[in-house]
């Protein structure tokens, strides 16, 4: 099962007019087009495309509201075409195709279209077909359609009812359609091992009132003169922090997460506008902010949301190439991060005339670190920091050790410890 390039669509077309009932002419809105092959012969044919604007028993099923429907319908995708080609008539085929073609259709639709799917939807007619294979591949059947089709930007009754067949391609895909806001949409595609990608429900976070994320980000300065605001920068600058919890990556992709909040969600940052903040207005504010006052502040609140003891918080410098101005030095951030969300939870500055070594507790202090395991690379195998670690913060630390402590280092080569690997009994 793969996407079909570019220069086989041709054929791809011309297959599904020569042997779909329905014939094809173009598919609405964004869309994938899917081969599967035996070897180089081509099985079957899958096309989807854009959900269905209005869809009675499926917006009931899902039970989401006209104006939620209308911001979160690009998460739904919709099966318009799927051919098994006539050489290949075999049994259980089309539910196995269904199910390759499920694997990876969030991930190539991100790939795509710039983000995921979390619901399958398709329409059988019921005249011509059962759905069997679509209920062998697990989709659950709804209902029937009242035989309406858009045309244009009306509707005509031509009586043909179709059923509706949808598939969730996620655990809890009803759920996230519905949150006030969206779910983590964790990117699918194949990033570098070193890019650590941090998601969080931030459904299950505190919002408002004492303690809530928009009680800490009351005190944060607006750099923009108050004539013809719209948005207040706390619910920009609390847009941007749970986007970017949620996974988006930019100033678009916080303005794409944006654009799915409901009015409940936007209500609860503060905005009495039903429309979120554009891109341009959020890269704005955001480049106007004091960004170290706004990581010290947002850092510690998403650390104490979670118990801490029992979890590994990784510490990690990098360089921000390209984030610079010519003739200067580019910043250097040393960073505190969860090692199973990849969560920043502390970030400062490096000064040009510092390393990172003396701003390992300055990162640090802020943060209750009491029965965790931080880890660090060799740079930080220093006595000074384990002695902070253990005696200040009450935690433990796993360092590597490697020939910047030249005397470390030959000690434990001297135990020659290959002779006495790990022990695997659980009393030890």
């Amino acid at each position: 099962m793969r996407l079909v390039r570019r220069e086989e669509r041709a054929r791809w077309r011309e297959l599904m007019r020569q042997h779909h009932y329905l014939g094809f002419d173009s598919i609405i809105g964004e869309s994938l087009w899917y081969v599967a092959r035996v070897g180089n012969e081509w099985v079957a044919l899958l096309g989807w495309g854009s959900a269905a604007l209005k869809c009675g028993v499926r917006d009931q099923w899902i039970g989401w509201d006209r104006e939620l429907q209308w911001r979160r319908l690009h998460l739904v995708a919709n099966n318009v075409r799927f051919l098994i080609l006539p050489a290949w008539n075999r049994p259980n085929l089309a539910s196995r195709i269904l199910a390759l073609n499920l694997r990876r259709l969030s991930q190539d639709w991100e790939v795509c279209h710039g983000h995921p799917v979390l619901l399958a939807e398709t329409f059988v007619d019921r005249a011509r077909f059962r759905g069997t294979c679509y209920r062998a591949a697990g989709w659950q059947a709804l209902g029937e359609t009242r035989g309406f089709a858009k045309r244009n930007q009306h509707y005509w009754h031509h009586g043909q009812r179709k059923i509706v067949f949808v598939r969730p391609l996620v655990p809890n895909a009803v759920a996230g359609l519905v949150a006030p806001f969206l779910p983590p949409l964790k990117r699918m595609r194949k990033e570098k091992a070193t890019d650590m990608e941090m998601t969080i429900d931030v459904n299950a976070l505190p919002i408002e009132g004492e303690g809530g994320l928009i009680d800490l980000l009351k005190t944060i300065v607006d750099p923009r003169k108050p004539r013809g605001v719209r948005h207040p920068v706390v619910t920009i600058t609390a847009i941007a922090i749970l986007a970017a919890l949620s996974g988006a990556r930019s100033f678009q992709a916080i303005a794409d997460w944006a654009k799915g909040l409901s009015r409940e969600a936007l209500r609860k940052l503060g905005s009495k506008r039903w429309k979120p903040p554009s891109e341009p207005t959020i890269r704005r504010v955001l480049q106007g902010l004091n960004a170290a006052e706004v990581d010290a502040k947002t850092g510690t609140w998403v650390a104490n949301q979670r118990p801490l003891a029992g979890q590994s918080i990784a510490i990690d410098g990098k360089t921000l190439r390209g984030a610079h101005d010519a003739g200067q030095r580019a910043p250097h951030l040393l960073s505190a991060i969860l090692h199973e969300e990849a969560v920043v939870i502390a970030q400062l500055q490096v000064e040009e005339k510092t390393n990172e070594i003396p701003k390992l507790p300055e990162l640090l202090a802020p943060l209750p670190l009491a029965g965790t395991l931080i880890t660090a690379d060799a740079l930080h195998t220093q006595t000074e920091s384990a002695s902070y670690i253990v005696e200040q913060k009450k935690a433990d630390y796993l360092f590597i050790v490697k020939e910047n402590q030249p005397t470390l280092h030959q000690d434990i080569s001297d135990l020659k410890l290959e002779s006495f690997p790990p022990s695997t009994h659980h009393d030890r």
